[in-house]
């Protein structure tokens, strides 16, 4: 069984073409696409995105460990972990109110907290994998690694915030990408900054409406 699991993660992982002189896999491939289907379902808070995530998460995680990213390879694992979380809140989660969770958003104060929380993070993180890993881009790759597990349990939550906590996500990432030379992911990543801008304007409309689904 590990012997069939290697061998097909070996040919998922040979090139396929190469994109600005560094080679795309197969299995980055396919994980970009997966991405971009679970983005359009978050715009649409369409619970599909969870499933989404959790089979992107998987790829994406063998594609950054292979590429010695290892805080975003570690962060896949959370992703997958929390993706069921956020699926069950989006299905069957209650708001403060008792009701269904609706799209809403942080008290000002709580949203320092969680920034002032993200912020403390980045250099316990960066530290471990700085000191427990191979990793050449420790510092780089432990912001976008604490602000991604803030902007997942935002999402889970419905909180508009997370379209902000994103977008800040995606621009580190497509200079972290770069440094790598995963341009097929860098281009993914400019994709989902313009998303999280489209989703912050979208979800605040349905903030607004009292919207509960898309």
């Amino acid at each position: 069984m590990a012997d069939t699991l290697r061998a097909a993660l070996d040919v998922a992982l040979v090139p396929l073409f190469t994109l600005l002189g560094s080679p795309v896999t197969g299995l980055e491939l396919v994980a970009f696409g997966l991405s971009l289907w679970m983005v359009a379902c978050n715009l649409r808070v369409n619970p599909l995105a969870w499933p989404l995530a959790m089979a992107a998460s998987a790829l994406y995680g063998v594609l950054f460990a292979h590429s010695r990213l290892y805080g975003e390879a570690s962060l896949q694992l959370f992703f997958i972990a929390v993706a069921g979380w956020g699926w069950w809140q989006w299905l069957r989660g209650r708001g403060d109110d008792g009701q269904a969770l609706r799209v809403h958003r942080l008290t000002p104060r709580v949203r320092l907290q969680v920034a002032l929380a993200t912020a403390a993070a980045w250099p316990l993180v960066a530290l471990l994998l700085d000191h427990a890993t191979d990793s050449d881009v420790p510092w780089l790759d432990a912001l976008p690694t604490v602000a991604s597990v803030t902007g997942q349990l935002l999402l889970g939550r419905k909180l508009v915030e997370n379209w902000p906590t994103w977008l800040f996500v995606n621009v580190v990432s497509i200079g972290l990408f770069a440094v790598k030379g995963l341009w097929l992911t860098v281009l993914l990543y400019a994709l989902f900054a313009v998303l999280s801008v489209v989703g912050w304007r979208a979800w605040r409309r349905l903030e607004s409406s009292g919207a509960a689904h898309g």
